[in-house]
Formats: structure tokens, sequence, C-alpha cells
């Protein structure tokens, strides 16, 4: 199938899920309408969407049908969003732009950024236990709520942002910022393809096996950020370029070299895209996501 096809499917698919965000975000009313209205501006402020996209993907893939998968996909982003909001607090990386667009903290405060990114979450997790009220398999939904706290918290996301934050301005191993790699940047992507793998209800090998997958596309993913952070622009990138510099952090370039880096990203792809072949579906348009993820140039 030709990229352009795949090109205006994504297109189709972000249009998607804008409306199903927008249908399950709080109506902006009532005295608390002022957080209603940052989570909005937050959620909606762009992005590729392409984790709740590889979510709904993976569950094609594995033969799932129906519109459960949409809370799922939902509270993915809610998730994502939220840890952006954090990231950029002036504690944490302390930016004033993203994706072209002001920071959450820098237009409703900092107080609101913290309250905002609290809110998101919560609401991530009232979308999807809401759905054990829908007729469902609620061993499924069960499991593919644990994946989501799981790979959102202390051992996923949060996990690796913490050790990101403890390890900044100190020297770090190979293995440490292989740790915050899989779990800040990783852990959410290997829960959109598990999850959609769950909903599906695929055997536990293919679960493991799209786990495996992501891993790979997640570190090649923030390999990539790595190197436009040194070789973009503000104006290109969306948002502050030299960030990791200014902020002392080590990264996969300072590691290991410019060149390495790049030779790293397709070779992760390359391992995962072989990987891709043994799931039981045509993983067309989510070689082409991932391709996205990696080539990126904001």
């Amino acid at each position: 199938m030709s990229s352009q096809i795949y090109k205006n499917q994504l297109k189709q698919e972000i249009e998607h899920v804008n409306r199903v965000l927008l249908k399950y975000l709080p109506q902006k009313e009532g005295l608390q309408k002022r957080i209603f209205d940052a989570m909005e501006y937050s959620c909606m402020a762009g992005g590729k969407r392409l984790r709740p996209i590889i979510m709904q993907e993976t569950f094609r893939i594995c033969g799932g049908n129906g519109d459960i998968i949409e809370a799922f996909m939902v509270a993915m982003e809610m998730i994502h969003t939220y840890s952006l909001v954090h990231d950029d607090l002036p504690c944490m990386d302390n930016d004033e732009y993203r994706r072209g667009k002001k920071t959450t903290w820098s237009v409703y405060g900092y107080d609101f950024g913290v309250l905002c990114g609290d809110a998101l979450i919560n609401q991530a997790f009232e979308t999807v236990s809401g759905v054990f009220l829908q007729p469902c398999d609620p061993l499924r939904v069960g499991r593919a709520i644990n994946i989501l706290a799981k790979k959102a918290g202390v051992y996923g996301m949060l996990g690796g942002q913490v050790v990101d934050v403890w390890l900044t301005d100190k020297p770090m191993s190979p293995e440490q910022l292989d740790f915050i790699y899989r779990l800040k940047t990783g852990a959410l992507i290997e829960a959109s393809m598990m999850i959609g793998a769950v909903l599906a209800g695929a055997d536990d090998s293919t679960i493991a096996l799209a786990e495996d997958i992501a891993a790979k596309v997640g570190m090649a993913f923030q390999i990539r950020d790595d190197i436009l952070d040194l070789t973009s622009t503000t104006e290109v990138l969306g948002k502050p370029v030299l960030s990791d510099e200014k902020n002392n952090k080590s990264t996969y370039v300072r590691l290991y070299g410019f060149e390495k880096a790049q030779r790293d990203v397709e070779e992760l792809m390359q391992e995962a895209e072989k990987m891709l072949e043994e799931l039981p579906g045509d993983t067309g348009f989510l070689r082409y996501i991932f391709q996205l993820l990696v080539k990126r140039e904001k």
C-alpha cells in the first residue's frame, strides 16, 4: 500500500482520536471550570496521537472489533499528556513551549500545571474503569487496566522519570540510561500495544511479542529525540532545543556519540519491523506509524 494511503489513514485516525477525546473530557462548566479548561487546552494542543493509534491498530491486527478500545485510547492520551504537562514544569524541565504553543503551566500558572496533570491521570482511570459498566469481558478489561497502571506508574513511566530526575547532574552508566529510556519513554508505547492485544483476546505469547516490539520502538524514539534536541531548531521542533544540555542531562548521544546514536536507531527499527512479521494481521499501517516515530523532525 502506498505511503499516501497510509498518510490519509493517519489523518483520519488523528481526527477520530480528537473527537473521542473531546467526548470524554469534562464539560467546561461549574466552579472547577478553570481546571477543565486547562485539561482541554493540554489535550488538544496538538500531538500526533500515535500511542492511541498504535493501540487501536494492534487491537485490529490481533482480531479485535467494537468500540471498547476507545476508552483506553483516550486514557492513554490523557496519561501521556499529563506526563508532558508535569515534565514542562519549572521544577522539571522548565519549558515554556511545546508543539509550538505555550505550555500549560505558562498559560494557567504553576499551581494549575500541577493540578492539571493530577486531574488528567485521575480522569484517565475514571474513563477506563467505566468500561466495567458496559457489556465487556471483565478479565480482559481488568488486565488492560492493570497494564495501564503499571506502565504509567513507578515500574513504568513515572519510575523512569524518578531516576532521570535523581541522576540529573550525576554521572550515568549505560545501564542506568537504558533503564530510564525503557521506562520513561518506552513504557507507554509498550502499554499501547499490549492493551490492544489483550482487549482483542490475543494469547500470552502475542502480548509478550507486542511488548518486545514496542520496547525497541520506544528506545529508538527516545534516541531520535536526543538527536533532534541537538540538531533541530525551536521553530521546527516546536519546543526549546538544547534542553538536555541546559539541564545537564546525560543522553544517548552524549554517552555514545552522534554516529552510533543514528546507527542504533536504524538497527532497533529493523529488529522491530522484523518482529512485526510475527503478528497475525496486516501490519503495514503500524510499520508506517513506527517509521514516523523515529524519522520525525519535530
